[in-house]
């Protein structure tokens, strides 16, 4: 009598036929556990700086042995690198909702303001410290890849600026008033206490005050 047909099949077990095998559960936790150590770096760098933070520090707040941490990241610089790329990817993204919405110039300046502010003084603003003050530590090439990313950053705003001069309301050449208006909004993130009562929107309504003047009817 023949033997029956076999009912095993090589791709049994695995839900996925010709697809790639299933992920195990250590690899699906590696996503997640290397963005752990981004927000852990960036928190350390900023409350201890670059220098004072050890990769033990960083690999312990998150519950992991040192040596995992190399792993994720090859360096202690490329984790600074992925920190910063990460803070300026997040201030884009706000950029870019603000810039999307349809509003007069001064209403949109505004708006970049505050988003700035969110981005500096924020829940997640341990990435735009490393950003501002961390840059040394970047080799020549990464230094170049996150400057063009202020750089762009910044350059949206001259539109809006542009616009906000030849309406006579800001009364500085605009070059000139980027810098200005970007160097005051940095700065904050040096002297800003929230529990002292100023919120964001009075610092964005005192920047707004200091560089735009409204029009008399």
């Amino acid at each position: 009598m023949a033997s029956p047909p076999s009912t095993d099949h090589p791709d049994r077990g695995s839900q996925h036929g010709r697809g790639r095998p299933r992920k195990t559960p250590d690899e699906k936790n590696e996503g997640n556990r290397r963005q752990d150590l981004i927000k852990a770096a960036a928190k350390l760098f900023r409350r201890h700086g670059f220098n004072g933070t050890s990769t033990r520090d960083i690999a312990s707040a998150v519950g992991m042995h040192s040596g995992s941490l190399f792993c994720h990241f090859k360096s202690k610089n490329a984790l600074l690198y992925e920190v910063m790329q990460e803070g300026m990817r997040s201030a884009l993204a706000r950029q870019t909702i603000v810039l999307l919405a349809e509003h007069d110039a001064a209403t949109t300046l505004r708006q970049l303001i505050r988003s700035h502010f969110d981005t500096l003084l924020g829940p997640n603003s341990d990435f735009m410290h490393a950003v501002l003050y961390e840059s040394r530590s970047l080799d020549t090439q990464q230094r170049n890849v996150i400057a063009k990313l202020q750089g762009d950053y910044e350059a949206a705003w001259t539109p809006v600026l542009q616009e906000l001069s030849l309406t006579g309301c800001l009364q500085a050449e605009v070059p000139l008033a980027r810098l200005l208006i970007f160097g005051a909004l940095n700065r904050s993130v040096q002297w800003f206490d929230p529990k002292k009562g100023t919120s964001l929107d009075d610092l964005t309504d005192a920047v707004m005050a200091l560089f735009i003047h409204k029009k008399s009817r």
